[in-house]
């Protein structure tokens, strides 16, 4: 299981203007390049997000769907990445103090090939990615809101 944590100096409202926005993950995912909605309303349980991932010249498509929602401090996803399997993804999302937000991300495959080879070097790798991502997270947050938790830029 890989569990990284990160603080971010806004509210958890301002993090979840993010996080309900399903164009926003192709901009701090790590490895999506592009995000979309596809079934439902994001992020409704059951509800989906398809995403592309680009390999110099190859492109790959897969799905995300929300499977279970308890705003304002849980978001449980899996990821459906074709061949590679799928994959838990849970947002642990905790006020801190009175403007800021801890966000706990726990990651692990169950099934496919992710899931088969699951082991401590593949936790690691996980962990690297999770470090970006939540730093990429952090910093969508920050730049899409001002210190009040107003939310700038079009974001909804």
């Amino acid at each position: 299981m890989a569990v990284r944590h990160h603080l971010i100096d806004r509210p958890p409202s301002a993090l979840w203007a993010v996080l309900e926005d399903a164009n926003q993950y192709g901009k701090w995912v790590v490895g999506t390049s592009d995000s979309r909605p596809a079934e439902g309303r994001w992020p409704e349980l059951g509800s989906s997000i398809t995403y592309t991932v680009r390999l110099g010249p190859q492109e790959f498509t897969g799905r995300t769907t929300v499977r279970r929602v308890d705003r304002p401090g849980a978001l449980e996803l899996e990821a459906e990445s074709g061949r590679l399997g799928t994959a838990r993804i849970a947002f642990d999302i905790r006020p801190w103090g009175e403007d800021r937000t801890l966000v706990i991300v726990d990651e692990h495959p169950l099934s496919g090939i992710g899931g088969v080879l699951h082991n401590t070097l593949l936790d690691g790798l996980l962990q690297i990615r999770h470090r970006s991502m939540l730093a990429r997270l952090a910093r969508v947050v920050e730049d899409a809101t001002d210190e009040r938790g107003a939310v700038l830029r079009g974001i909804s």
